[in-house]
């Protein structure tokens, strides 16, 4: 996807984030294959090393969805580190990479776009309308899994990591599994605190 130049995220914290990606993506075995075909097409026919990762909160930025995803992946296996090790780094870091795939948008068409009515210095995002409409969740297990196959817990997590805070995750209430609840605090830790 060929975007403007001055959309494309040049700073330290982005180049550091993007060589924690590359470390995480060779983590990567059993999946290797899947998960590789799955960059290759995120890095050339969509948005997501330059994306924001959201329109007016967190890291809405150049860049920011990849420094986001990467700072959850870390955060996860922290936790997962200290509160249930059986789970793989494989698991934690597609969950995590990827949890937020659906800000990407679709193919050839971004789910975040310049504000065309802004006129200051930086950048301002608005959500594209050409983008069919779906909750973030869905639309990120709805990419993911055309290219990776997942566990029902993986499923589960990447649908409804965003948890109880918004309506349409009400169906899992207290019915979450661990993978789901790790997910969970990462992105809720790293949005509110670390970011």
């Amino acid at each position: 996807m060929i975007i403007d130049e001055k959309y494309k995220p040049t700073n330290e914290r982005y180049e550091k984030a993007l060589a924690k990606y590359r470390e995480f993506l060779g983590k990567i075995d059993v999946r290797a294959e899947q998960v590789n075909e799955f960059v290759r097409w995120l890095e050339n026919k969509t948005s997501w090393l330059w994306s924001p990762a959201s329109s007016r909160f967190h890291l809405n930025i150049p860049g920011g969805l990849l420094i986001h995803s990467v700072g959850v992946t870390e955060t996860l296996l922290k936790i997962r580190d200290t509160l249930a090790p059986q789970y793989s780094d494989e698991s934690c870091i597609i969950v995590a990479l990827f949890h937020d795939a659906g800000k990407i948008g679709e193919e050839n068409i971004p789910y975040y776009i310049p504000d065309p009515h802004y006129r200051g210095d930086d950048i301002k995002y608005v959500s594209n309308p050409e983008i069919t409409a779906m909750g973030i969740g869905v639309r990120s297990l709805y990419i993911v899994s055309r290219f990776i196959s997942l566990s029902a817990e993986e499923a589960q997590s990447i649908c409804y990591h965003d948890g109880q805070y918004i309506p349409e995750n009400r169906p899992v209430a207290l019915k979450e599994k661990p993978l789901l609840l790790m997910l969970h605090y990462a992105d809720l830790w790293t949005a509110s605190v670390l970011e």
